[in-house]
């Protein structure tokens, strides 16, 4: 019996000899964690380099009729006031040919658009993206468009590099975009236009998506099934992390470019991953690469002080490999296709509120920076206790309160008035800390529901409707010209009909994970069908029809 014959089943064996959690699962864990913890500088650094500052029209064409005016006697004579008794950000009044005393004495009236230019107010923020390339009244929404352009990155990275990885491996995709992170997030601290910078902040998403999905598999296929939830959410936590650290490097550095290489650098110090971070043996299994993956094996025995015999290789069983599926069978099976549909549906809804709150940290009326802090904490308690909810309630009870919650802060929070801003951060964090828990929920839900011959396809696909909702999340900011309370409205009511849905879905606690369709189906598997066959679509229809007939 050769290597290449292990199948995934017969790997879970050998990894016991190995070691599930030994000293060379924890020393890639920690590896991991670091990209973790610098995944959040890129995922919400724009945050704090697109801070609006106060600004108002360029008025300077009344000092070429009285060069001594003080500043605010300029703004009396030049800018209109809004209906809070300051001045207009957008609006300037129409230059005339008068002299001084004549303004003076008879005032302004008609009133126009900015057509100078703005000037800003860097008494608190040095430079921004708001203030270098003047993304303000008509050009406001390009800073809500470039994060949504990043979130594209995320969408296409998710595609492309998913579908790479299974072909050279996860090492060398996580080393590409690791490369590739840093390469374009430090060329976007040096674009001099802005619609330069959204492309090169695309890329930085591709990149980002091939670390999230390789950094999450690599850990999967290390690490034993007992200990793979605790690995997964420590690299999550080590995310929350990092939000709380780049509040501080937000905090201290106020330049938006000096910023960015503070975010893109650090992915230089990744260098070493080169010489230190392994491949997936499972990876190397099914690519034949035999020798390679048992110097792997080998070497992680070693490190987890475990003895692994060429006779423990050599015992494994040969078995045939069940015949995989794709994203469209998803939808053949009326009870798979329900599953799919309403997963989606959670993963869009979660991901939107919970980017929506994220993105939106700067106008719950409290400081942007101390609002940072406390989003990035209030996670670590959240990722940790959704292991203790999901052993205790369940994947569905758990998934659907934690929805509900969310969904349900977020309703409150239109309600309470802008001068109440602490009342209106707390539900913002209790919304952060309920969505935070739910990401890591549908996570281990949606690996459960899904049967192993199409589980990959099932949560590529629920990870797809989060990336959508991801890009779009951005763009519901936009709607607060019509209504200040739009946004969250639309972030409040979404997870509450997520919620619901969660009800429609079957608990998977304590269950044995699903190998094929037919137990998806609720069908029992015919004992003389050959294995790959257990995934035609035909052969369940009429095994359905078959039970029917028997039934009546």
């Amino acid at each position: 019996m050769t290597l290449n014959e292990v199948t995934m089943t017969d790997f879970g064996e050998i990894l016991k000899h190995v070691g599930e959690f030994g000293r060379f699962q924890k020393c890639l864990v920690f590896m991991l964690c670091f990209l973790s913890f610098f995944n959040a500088f890129h995922m919400f650094g724009q945050v704090f380099m697109g801070i609006s500052v106060p600004h108002h029209c360029n008025a300077n064409w009344i000092l070429e009729k009285s060069p001594n005016l003080t500043e605010e006697y300029q703004l009396n004579l030049t800018i209109p006031r809004n209906e809070h008794g300051g001045y207009e950000q957008c609006l300037m009044y129409t230059p005339v040919d008068w002299d001084i005393e004549a303004i003076q004495r008879y005032g302004l009236n008609s009133t126009e658009e900015c057509r100078n230019g703005w000037v800003y107010d860097t008494s608190q923020q040095k430079s921004t993206l708001v203030t270098e390339f003047d993304l303000v009244c008509h050009r406001k929404e390009q800073n809500d468009i470039c994060q949504s352009i990043y979130m594209l990155g995320l969408l296409i990275g998710s595609l492309f590099f998913g579908h790479l990885a299974d072909r050279i491996g996860r090492r060398p995709v996580i080393l590409i975009s690791i490369l590739m992170m840093f390469a374009f997030g430090l060329g976007a601290a040096f674009v001099t236009h802005f619609y330069i910078f959204m492309v090169l902040r695309c890329f930085v998403g591709i990149a980002m998506s091939g670390v999230l999905i390789n950094n999450l598999v690599l850990v999967a296929e290390w690490v034993g099934p007992s200990q793979r939830a605790y690995a997964t959410i420590t690299g999550h936590t080590c995310f929350a992390i990092g939000l709380m650290v780049l509040a501080g490097i937000g905090y201290a550095i106020r330049n938006w470019r000096l910023l960015q290489i503070a975010c893109s650098a650090p992915s230089a110090l990744l260098v070493f991953y080169i010489w230190f971070l392994p491949e997936s043996p499972r990876w190397l299994l099914t690519k034949g690469k035999n020798e390679k993956a048992k110097n792997l094996l080998q070497k992680a025995a070693c490190m987890n002080k475990r003895e692994l015999s060429e006779d423990i290789l050599k015992q494994v069983k040969e078995e045939k490999r069940t015949k995989s599926g794709n994203m469209i069978d998803l939808f053949r099976i009326p009870l798979l296709r329900k599953k799919t549909l309403i997963m989606c549906s959670v993963w869009f809804v979660n991901a939107l509120v919970y980017y929506g709150l994220s993105l939106n940290v700067g106008s719950f009326g409290l400081d942007i920076y101390a609002t940072q802090l406390i989003f990035g904490a209030v996670e670590i308690p959240a990722r940790l206790g959704s292991i203790f909810a999901l052993q205790f309630f369940g994947r569905r009870l758990s998934q659907s309160f934690y929805l509900l919650l969310g969904g349900t802060v977020c309703l409150i929070t239109t309600a309470i008035p802008k001068e109440l801003s602490i009342v209106t951060t707390v539900l913002a964090v209790i919304g952060k800390f309920a969505t935070a828990s739910a990401y890591s929920v549908c996570y281990i839900y949606a690996a459960e529901l899904f049967p192993t011959i199409i589980r990959q396809s099932g949560v590529g696909l629920c990870s797809m409707a989060a990336r959508v909702a991801g890009i779009i999340a951005p763009l519901i900011r936009l709607m607060d010209q019509y209504h200040p309370a739009i946004p969250m409205a639309i972030y409040g009511s979404a997870p509450i009909i997520g919620g619901i849905l969660c009800f429609f879905l079957p608990e998977t606690k304590g269950s044995d994970l699903q190998d094929n369709t037919f137990d998806a189906n609720g069908i029992s598997r015919p004992d003389n069908l050959p294995t790959d066959h257990l995934f035609s679509n035909s052969n369940i229809l009429h095994r359905e029809k078959d039970e029917k007939s028997t039934r009546l």
